[in-house]
């Protein structure tokens, strides 16, 4: 049986426990096995360029020493610590949750804007789409003004990101709404039913390409 590896870069179970319930609708009974897996040395939260760096090496580390025992790796962060690096390490295909979810809203023909947890992290992000040239599908990318740490608070958390999802619909005319931080997985569903808009949660758009690479046969250069 094929084997998809998710790996949540930051040490905070709770957000892999929420990337795990993500992952139901992507497990048929002919699909690759889905396992997903905490750094239990990496930051409590990816939030700052630096935190960002730390879960690089990490990241990296881990899939060199797991490639033969995985046939993909899916990296659960929207700030894809350790992807390029990765590369570097194994044929395996390595698949990021922001280039993903950003390729999806492209290849889906829409506009769309990003919900981020803090300040700090849209800078980084901006870097991240114009380095793998998808920044022309990004309307916005506005924060919610929460750590990682306080998205499972559900009531203020939804809150807050129906707020900004509503801002970037309105304001900024976003066809589709990204979910800026692989620990929001568990709001996709209400916040689509309540903006009326496709939302693209980034580690099921990861895993869903990993998934169809596995299928058709594609392998890393």
């Amino acid at each position: 049986m094929l084997r998809i590896l998710v790996i949540n870069p930051n040490s905070n179970t709770e957000v892999t426990a929420a990337i795990d319930r993500a992952m139901a609708p992507l497990r048929t009974a002919d699909a690759p096995t889905i396992d997903c897996i905490t750094l239990s040395d990496g930051p409590p939260g990816i939030e700052s360029q630096r935190s960002c760096d730390l879960a690089a090496s990490l990241v990296s580390a881990h899939i060199a020493e797991a490639s033969e025992e995985a046939d993909a790796f899916v990296v659960a962060c929207y700030s894809d610590p350790g992807v390029s690096a990765s590369r570097e390490v194994t044929t395996k295909p390595i698949f990021g949750a922001a280039e993903s979810a950003m390729a999806m809203a492209a290849s889906l023909g829409v506009r769309a804007g990003v919900i981020s947890i803090l300040d700090v992290a849209v800078a980084r992000h901006w870097r991240h789409a114009r380095s793998v040239m998808l920044a022309p599908f990004i309307v916005a990318d506005l924060p919610i003004g929460l750590p990682v740490s306080e998205l499972a608070d559900e009531a203020q958390c939804r809150a807050r990101m129906l707020e900004v999802g509503l801002r970037l619909k309105e304001a900024h005319e976003a066809e589709a709404i990204i979910l800026g931080c692989a620990g929001m997985a568990r709001y996709r569903a209400a916040l689509e039913a309540e903006l009326g808009v496709v939302v693209i949660d980034p580690t099921q758009a990861a895993a869903a390409m990993a998934i169809s690479a596995l299928r058709l046969g594609y392998r890393a250069a």
